[in-house]
């Protein structure tokens, strides 16, 4: 299970033929006049030839275009690629998401040749560093369930970056940052893309304990037999429908000098039916993705621990099956939760929720400085935010910080607010708050649901708090789009590795 081949990422000053490859890949932008063709290793002469060839080829500069002509004697490739970078202003440079997105979909519609130069202009090593990561997440490929390999294109598996700063003493820690970015976010798509015949509780803890290998991380799993006998009434109560049995898992990273400590608590159901309040069939199989949340967690933490940074992380994975069964929890059950809070289910389907608040309660237990959960937990995101931006709720003072690490990273993240009337909508007859509540804004009223169950500091303040919804941007329905592949994307892994570094940056 997640069986990844990683890509080779090294860099080269500027003799093209000193790197022998398959391809060579130059940027080309939209400018207010049309095509423009960015700046590029080739001989005055030839780029000028490109340059006014450029309508008439049919090259627009739209992001995620590619074309392909035949290499030129000075690249020492035999195949010249025109990869479209998106709107470019004059005089501008290139953000480094574009520079991301446009090295991305370049290796990922370059599958089957296996080593590629990315020549796009690069003013220092944020600017490599950004083509190396978009290289690593667009070299992916699940190819892991296939008998034949009939049709199918082998990934790109060197990427070679041309830059003026291939001599810098500081370019070997971006590369090796940007590869494990590329490995952990792969890592996590695979995870999601897993046939639910394959990955559930007791696989997924598995999987947890062959990514750790090697790794300076302690792993803890709780079978349903500790679940139940220490309370895990969330987790057990969801879990108890399916014959394959709910597990926690528990991934700490504990360096010695760590400044700051943060817990991290996913979702991870293996595959959600709804339960008694059973889904339509329709689109179903699309919940074998509603464990991309502890996917996320668990991959960050690993993530950290091989950068080595000074940051104590600890990912809860909560981990159920959803089913029917004459097993399963019923509308009108009431659960206790760890921790002693009692919540009537009075919808099933409300089963990421219930699961979480179970993880959230533990990770309390340990009073870290922030606690950050994620989950593919409602419809409602996507109705809110559409498919591509999460949702973020919580305290001011772990919501900004999320934000600012968002978009340095290039991931779409936008704040929600949590508004005290949803809190009412929640109160339940005869327990102390029910599973569902007002429908109208149902991601804020999941997050407040989240929110009671988050716990007290040694001052008797609540332990700053963050909700990230996922339920959108986590898996890729549509067409493939610059390093994104289709099913899962393994979104919010960089984020919460920017999180953790701008923390350290803040304690220094």
């Amino acid at each position: 299970m997640v069986k990844n081949t990683e890509i080779n990422l090294s860099t080269l000053a500027r003799d093209l033929k000193k790197a022998a490859s398959d391809a060579v890949v130059i940027g080309v932008g939209q400018g207010p006049d049309g095509p423009v063709l960015l700046e590029n290793p080739l001989t005055a002469k030839s780029a000028e030839a490109l340059a006014g060839s450029l309508k008439v080829l049919g090259v627009t500069g739209a992001a995620d275009q590619i074309v392909r002509l035949p290499g030129l004697p000075e690249t020492g490739a035999g195949v010249l690629v025109l990869a479209g970078v998106g709107k470019v202003a004059p005089g501008s440079p290139l953000d480094r998401e574009a520079l991301r997105r446009a090295a991305g979909s370049a290796v990922r519609q370059l599958a089957g040749l296996p080593t590629v130069v990315i020549a796009l202009p690069t003013a220092g090593i944020a600017d490599v560093a950004a083509v190396a990561e978009g290289a690593a997440l667009g070299s992916y490929a699940f190819t892991e369930y296939r008998t034949s390999k009939d049709g199918l294109k082998d990934p790109v598996r060197h990427a070679v970056i041309l830059t003026e700063v291939a001599g810098d003493k500081e370019l070997r820690s971006a590369l090796t940052r940007a590869g494990l970015i590329g490995k952990a976010v792969n890592a996590t798509r695979s995870l999601v893309n897993q046939p639910p015949s394959h990955l559930y509780p007791e696989s997924f803890a598995d999987a947890a304990k062959e990514l750790s290998k090697g790794l300076p991380v302690k792993v803890t799993v709780w079978d349903e037999k500790r679940l139940e006998k220490e309370g895990f009434g969330g987790i057990m109560g969801v879990g108890k429908g399916s014959t394959r049995q709910p597990r926690l898992v528990k991934v700490e990273y504990s360096p010695a000098k760590a400044t700051a400590k943060i817990a991290l608590v996913g979702k991870g159901i293996t595959f959600d039916t709804g339960g008694i309040s059973i889904k339509p069939a329709l689109g179903m199989g699309d919940m074998k993705s509603d464990m991309a949340g502890a996917a996320v967690v668990l991959n960050t933490v690993l993530a950290l621990a091989g950068l080595g940074l000074p940051v104590k992380a600890t990912a809860w994975l909560c981990i159920a099956e959803n089913m029917p069964s004459g097993a399963a929890s019923r509308p009108a059950d009431v659960l206790t939760m760890f921790g002693g809070k009692t919540v009537e289910v009075l919808n099933t389907d409300a089963e990421g929720r219930l699961v979480m608040a179970d993880g959230i309660v533990a990770a309390s237990q340990e009073y870290p400085d922030a606690i950050i959960d994620v989950a593919t937990l409602t419809g409602a995101q996507l109705i809110a935010l559409g498919n591509r931006t999460a949702g973020v709720m919580g305290s001011d003072s772990v919501t900004g910080p999320l934000k600012a690490a968002a978009d340095r990273a290039g991931e779409l993240v936008w704040p929600m607010p949590l508004p005290e009337e949803l809190r009412p909508s929640l109160d339940s007859q005869v327990a102390d708050l029910a599973n569902i509540g007002e429908r109208h804004g149902g991601m804020m009223t999941a997050a407040v649901f989240l929110r009671e169950f988050v716990g007290k500091d040694k001052d008797g303040e609540q332990i700053p708090w963050a909700h990230i919804d996922i339920a959108g941007p986590s898996f890729n329905n549509g067409n493939p789009y610059g390093y994104t592949h289709k099913q899962g994307t393994g979104c919010t892994v960089r984020t919460l590795v920017a999180y953790a570094e701008d923390l350290i940056a803040a304690a220094v």
